[in-house]
């Protein structure tokens, strides 16, 4: 007999079983589930939880110092109060910045910035709105700071360079972060209130400068806005390293006055190490607006100035060096045995060479002249015919030896070769055989010939010492010195051409005679002057008597030029000025390298003095 509660029985076993075992697989999936969760993957949820609850800030680096050679400083910081704009934490950016513009004045361009920023960047990477505020607005923006959601205000740092103009083509300045170096996704140069160096020595020491970012954890509530810091929970910023220079402050200073806002560049270094105690290039520019952030007006009207403040023309900057050149040609011509320093040659204020006419500066000539008066009066008939003697190779090897054909650029960039001609080299660059007349020129430091500033220093500095000396920024310690070979020249030769600059000034006959010495207590040095020809003039000109420079257009007017190191029996400072379409050395140049050595030997004495008392007091 069919028995229907059986059936029905085992219907319901079956499917007990089945949803029996559907649950106990659902449920072992759901505990294998919450034990990946909660077990396996505990560290990755807990993150993501700490993350809704905690937030890292980066906390910026302060920029190293950078400071002379008596540790005064050249760059430093202040404060900056700024204000950045955190993207995830905005729900309306137009009416943000609305709310902004009642505080201070935002520019429609600067909200078009802000605007661009915060559609391209990732919602974790700060803005940057505004920089520099006046304590005033810093404060009030901080009182009404919870109706601003997304506004995060920062006391930062600003580059100050307390010496401005003086230093700007030397320690240079920082900037902004370009696009092409974001590439390196890091997280510090992502941050708007970070900056890098762009020239000079902010640039080449960038690296060592910067420092080491931290992080701060701060703790946040459900809509983004910060509840506390955690101090304990932090990693302090290392500071950047402070970059010590062979540059003298004060006597940067100094030299920057004595060029007393005219084109220019000065030059000088320490004969026995090399070191550069002052290099200034005129005019210049105000570092502290690039560091600020400088507006386009003011940039275009540095790029468009005929002057040129951008440009180093202490390295970069090419020149003929005239007859501040005339002590390599009579250290050349005697080495090789061309000239008796008592031979007496006639300058009757010009020469002939061919259909050619070669002219003294001085109209009637210096009559019969021996080596020494020839450089202390800076005849050029003298040395037409040097230079003849020698050919154009030999000058050129002389030169190379005097650091002429070198880019002493000091790794700040910009810096300049110069040219030394040779017959090889206007055979490959012109394709044409050198002419005799080329060389005459070439003897009194004309023609091909370019030099820059602080070749001529080093060339003054090697004529000083007899060595080697190479130019160099970074601070000599204290009995460290420089090892520095012979120049290659013999001791006669370099003592020609020393006793001829000593003539140069301290002789009532040199072209830049000071009575009393450097200082007005018999204090002697030496010097050359030089008057770099721009042009090229005419035997008409010469006929109606040359104009004087006074009457020329300024791009049209000679270089003025020295070359100097003092003192004269122990030489510790050498120097070279050159003024741009300035004229007459002896009268422009000269007394501007009177004046910066003077200072700088008094200077050397008052810190000599101070070690010696500083020594008997202990």
């Amino acid at each position: 007999m069919y028995n229907h509660d059986d059936e029905y029985s085992s219907r319901f076993t079956k499917r007990a079983l089945i949803f029996g075992g559907f649950g106990l697989l659902g449920f072992t999936g759901l505990s294998a589930r919450l034990y990946k969760l909660q077990i396996l993957d505990s560290d990755k949820y807990q993150g993501l939880a700490e993350e809704n609850q905690f937030n890292y800030r980066l906390l910026v680096p302060s920029r190293g110092k950078i400071v002379d050679r008596q540790g005064r400083v050249f760059a430093s910081n202040s404060d900056n109060f700024r204000l950045l704009l955190m993207p995830y934490q905005v729900r309306d950016l137009d009416a943000l910045l609305s709310r902004l513009s009642g505080f201070f004045e935002l520019s429609n361009r600067r909200q078009a910035q802000i605007r661009k920023d915060f559609a391209s960047r990732d919602s974790f990477s700060p803005i940057r709105v505004v920089e520099n505020m006046d304590w005033n607005t810093f404060a009030q923006i901080n009182m009404w700071l919870p109706d601003l959601p997304g506004i995060m205000p920062e006391v930062g740092e600003v580059r100050n360079y307390p010496l401005g103009a003086a230093q700007a083509h030397i320690i240079g300045y920082v900037g902004r972060v370009s696009s092409e170096k974001l590439v390196d996704n890091q997280p510090l140069l992502r941050h708007p209130g970070f900056r890098v160096g762009r020239t000079g020595v902010e640039r080449n020491f960038d690296l060592e400068l910067r420092g080491k970012p931290g992080a701060l954890k701060y703790e946040v509530n459900a809509l983004g806005r910060v509840i506390r810091e955690l101090p304990d929970i932090r990693t302090s910023a290392s500071t950047g390293k402070t970059i010590q220079l062979s540059l003298d402050r004060n006597l940067q200073n100094i030299a920057m006055q004595a060029l007393d806002g005219t084109s220019g560049a000065v030059c000088v270094l320490d004969v026995k190490t090399g070191e550069v105690n002052a290099l200034v290039s005129t005019p210049s520019f105000d570092p502290n607006k690039f560091a600020k952030g400088i507006s386009t007006e003011d940039y275009n009207a540095l790029l468009v100035d005929e002057f040129k403040p951008l440009f180093n023309k202490a390295i970069g900057g090419s020149y003929p060096p005239a007859s501040c050149f005339k002590m390599v040609v009579a250290m050349a011509a005697f080495d090789a045995g061309l000239v008796d320093p008592k031979e007496r040659i006639r300058c009757t204020g010009k020469v002939e060479l061919g259909d050619r006419v070669f002219h003294c500066w001085k109209r009637r000539g210096h009559g019969l002249i021996d080596l020494n008066s020839a450089i202390g009066v800076s005849c050029d008939i003298y040395f037409y015919e040097l230079a003849k003697r020698l050919g154009i190779d030999r000058i050129h090897k002389a030169a190379l030896k005097f650091g002429f054909g070198t880019n002493f650029d000091l790794d700040l960039g910009g810096g300049s070769s110069g040219l030394v001609p040779s017959q090889a080299w206007k055979r490959a660059r012109f394709d044409l055989p050198w002419a005799q007349g080329e060389t005459l020129i070439a003897g009194i430091g004309q023609g091909y010939l370019a030099a820059t500033p602080i070749q001529l220093a080093v060339m003054t500095a090697r004529i000083a010492t007899g060595k080697n000396v190479n130019p160099t920024l970074q601070y000599q310690s204290l009995g460290q010195g420089t090892t520095q070979n012979k120049l290659g020249f013999s001791d006669r030769a370099l003592a020609i051409a020393r006793n001829g600059m000593d003539s140069v000034v301290n002789k009532p006959w040199g072209t830049a005679y000071t009575p009393k010495g450097i200082d007005g207590n018999n204090t002697l040095w030496a010097g050359k002057t030089g008057t770099g020809q721009v042009r090229r003039i005419t035997q008409e000109e010469r006929d109606d008597k040359v104009r004087k420079n006074e009457d020329l257009p300024w791009k049209l007017r000679d270089h003025a030029l020295f070359v100097g190191y003092a003192p004269l029996d122990d030489p510790e400072f050498a120097i070279s000025v050159i003024i741009e379409h300035g004229g007459s050395g002896s009268a422009q140049a000269a007394p501007r390298a009177k004046k910066i050595l003077k200072y700088a030997l008094e200077q050397r004495n008052s810190l000599a003095n101070s070690a010696d008392k500083e020594g008997e007091l202990l």
